[in-house]
């Protein structure tokens, strides 16, 4: 089935179920083809962005597709930081970590702090 047959057949569903109602069969055939239809939409959409390049006021370029991967990352990565930072308040005093510039300046080998028993 063409995307064109597609969209006929969910348009004479849609009409449909506004007058006499749908059938269960025919409430699952719109919601797959509304489903395929999505889909197809979003990938056309992805290809096209994907064959974009981001051109800078610097004269730099960028693909679209490896901008959005860059930008991910680097959201995922102050997701990680966020959540650890979190994780840390959470800890008992005794066990949290020391920074990395207290722990130079303190000489410390170790990245947890001991209590003193």
């Amino acid at each position: 089935m063409t995307m064109d047959e597609k969209i006929k057949r969910i348009n004479e569903l849609y009409h449909k179920s506004k007058g006499v109602g749908l059938t269960e069969e025919e409430k699952v055939e719109q919601a797959q083809l509304r489903k395929d239809y999505v889909a197809s939409i979003r990938g056309n959409l992805r290809s096209q962005l994907e064959s974009m390049t981001i051109q800078y006021e610097d004269g730099s370029r960028e693909k679209v597709s490896d901008r959005r991967r860059r930008v991910e990352g680097e959201k995922r990565l102050e997701e990680l930081e966020e959540k650890e930072k979190l994780e840390e308040q959470e800890k008992p005093e005794g066990q949290k970590r020391v920074d990395t510039s207290e722990k130079e300046q303190s000489g410390q080998e170790d990245l947890t702090v001991k209590k003193k028993p």
